[in-house]
């Protein structure tokens, strides 16, 4: 070998042991790991009083939970709740109510079984719960929740909660309770969250204010429609006893009864119920705050499924659709109706003649009824039901008949009416209003005349106000 090609050799090798040794060991999968968890708790860490570092986010394995579901992780559950409540420095959001700063319990995406709800002592507020699943033991209490947001002593006005938040969790009550209570809580937030097999309600809220639901599914049976045991679904999937709450990007897929409200000024908007058909005794969405419900339901989609409103006041029902003969029930209790709008719906049915929005006056008939507009809506296959109907005829005589009866919501109730009267010609006779009962209407001329008579009659009055036509309405 030539001594300069030799030396070229020894030069190459060189660089290869240098560039070798040079090189970091590569990792096991078990040490990234480990480094990964070092970096996120160094993260995450936070000092106490005592100048120990803690961990601000909890995972409820650390405490002896079972990811895998085969053992109970009740007692672990607790013990990481306590972790997180223990996490105050003295800030307050509410007062009485301790700051955490944001503490997080993650369930790492575990399967969690539980004997007993996780409760959460009152008086904190900035924590969130995250990332998977509860499911009740059949040991469970059949009247607890999978989560319970408890108070000592609950009294109106009085928050003992604020700012908790629940995201990326399924609840499975295993058909034995409920799934989540929220009570006397403020600004509470359920995001992305998956609750079936409940045996009572998937979601309780009592008292408080401002409870966020979004983007979930609720149901106690799993299916996606058209389940054979559909006439046997029980339960609720979501209850309001509270105000100022707010339901958003929902479906409700099994349940006897979708979104119950008994609390002032709540809003539905992008709610899709078909969790029970009314043909087998189902509600979509029950108004039960009779004479004071202040609620509007917005953009949903009534899918089989109707709302009842018991002697609502303050109710806006605008932008739904309605499939199936779902209708709009009006259930008198105390025989009130004020501050009605159900406007611009769709109604779609199967021509079987169900009227789009029934009066159900077994408990006592409507007689205080004001500022109620029917209106605007459009239908398909149902009968339309509305405050104000409108009718144009062309006939050869001296009388002219309307029953709007058909049309009209409430029965023998007519507080304004407009008509004219168009002859062709110059032919001139006079004609007035002679009858206004039953919702029908008699025009009547002194000649008979070729005319078209147009007419236009409303339901609609203001608080107090007296029909114009006396001894010919009920009222």
């Amino acid at each position: 070998m030539r001594p300069m090609k030799a030396l070229h050799c020894l030069l190459l090798l060189l660089c290869i042991h240098a560039a070798t040794a040079s090189r970091p060991a590569r990792l096991t999968v078990r040490e990234h790991l480990s480094r990964f968890r070092e970096t996120a708790a160094a993260r995450s860490l936070s000092s106490t009083p005592d100048g120990i570092q803690r961990s601000r986010i909890l995972n409820p394995i650390e405490y002896g939970a079972d990811p895998t579901g085969a053992g109970d992780s009740s007692d672990a559950f607790m013990q990481a709740v306590a972790d997180a409540y223990s996490m105050q420095r003295g800030l307050e959001l509410l007062p009485g109510i301790s700051d955490l700063g944001g503490v997080v319990i993650d369930l790492q995406g575990g399967n969690y079984n539980i004997s007993k709800p996780i409760v959460f002592p009152s008086g904190s507020g900035n924590l969130v719960m995250q990332g998977g699943t509860l499911r009740a033991s059949p040991t469970f209490p059949p009247d607890g929740y999978l989560i319970d947001l408890q108070s000592p002593t609950s009294t109106p006005n009085n928050h003992h909660f604020e700012d908790i938040t629940f995201r990326d969790l399924l609840f499975d009550s295993s058909y034995v309770s409920g799934g989540l209570h929220v009570l006397d809580s403020v600004r509470t937030r359920v995001d992305n969250c998956f609750f079936i097999h409940f045996s009572t309600r998937g979601i309780l809220v009592e008292s408080g204010d401002e409870t966020f639901v979004s983007d979930t599914f609720l149901g106690q049976h799993v299916t996606a429609g058209g389940d054979p045991l559909e006439r046997n679904f029980t339960g609720t999937a979501i209850e309001l006893v509270s105000n100022n709450n707010v339901l958003t990007d929902i479906a409700i897929f099994s349940a006897a009864t979708g979104v119950v409200l008994r609390g002032q000024a709540n809003i539905l908007t992008g709610v899709h119920c078909y969790n029970k058909a009314t043909f087998w005794g189902g509600v979509g969405v029950l108004v039960s705050l009779p004479g004071l419900g202040q609620t509007r339901i917005d953009n949903c989609y009534m899918d089989y499924t109707g709302i009842v409103l018991e002697d609502p006041v303050q109710v806006h029902i605008t932008n739904v659709f309605f499939l199936g003969d779902a209708n709009i029930v009006l259930k008198s209790v105390n025989g009130k109706v004020s501050g009605l709008n159900i406007v611009d719906n769709m109604f779609s049915g199967s021509n079987n003649g169900v009227p789009i929005v029934h009066l159900d006056e077994s408990g006592g008939a409507f007689r205080d009824v004001d500022q109620v507009v029917i209106d605007r809506n459009n239908v398909n296959g149902m009968a339309l039901k509305a405050s104000v109907a409108r009718s144009v005829t062309r006939a050869q005589g001296s009388q002219w008949v309307f029953d709007f009866s058909p049309v009209l919501v409430f029965p023998n109730r007519i507080y304004d009416v407009q008509y004219s009267l168009y002859l062709e010609g110059s032919v001139f006779t006079m004609h007035a209003i002679t009858d206004v009962l039953n919702n029908t209407v008699v025009v009547r001329s002194a000649n008979p005349v070729d005319a078209v008579v147009s007419m236009v009659v409303d339901q609609n009055s203001m608080p107090g106000e007296q029909s114009p036509f006396l001894g010919k309405n009920r009222s």
